[in-house]
């Protein structure tokens, strides 16, 4: 009997998660002044005056260029990493919203000049 059919037989699902190989920004977002409950629910700091605030979140692959990348941020801008992930690739910024921006266009443009990714368009709400 296979690893499937005994799992099944156990009412367990496998879930395999595979990460497609290159080098790319797949998402370079600004949350714009949000709501509180958006940091809280993030795990982020929501005591700081965020009326003027931003939250930026980068997603790339591979994924331990997130490392990189909240160096280059927290070195481009005043900033505060919210969270870095080195598994997921995955960095949350948080900061001014003129600050965030600066910074997410400097992560933007080293992978794309230094480490020649393929990014994608920095949107924003």
């Amino acid at each position: 009997m296979d690893l499937q059919n005994i799992l099944a037989q156990e009412g367990k699902v496998r879930i395999i998660q595979e990460t497609v190989p290159g080098k790319q920004i797949t998402i370079a977002h600004i949350i714009a002044s949000p709501d509180d409950i958006i940091y809280k629910k993030l795990g982020l700091n929501p005591t700081i005056d965020y009326g003027k605030a931003a939250i930026g979140i980068v997603c790339m692959s591979p994924s331990e260029t997130a490392i990189i990348t909240g160096d280059i941020a927290s070195k481009a801008a005043n900033i505060d990493i919210g969270f870095v992930d080195r598994f997921s690739g995955t960095l949350i910024i948080t900061g001014g919203v003129a600050e965030v921006e600066s910074a997410m266009k400097a992560v933007a443009n080293y992978c794309r000049d230094k480490l020649f990714f393929t990014v994608c368009e920095i949107t924003r709400t």
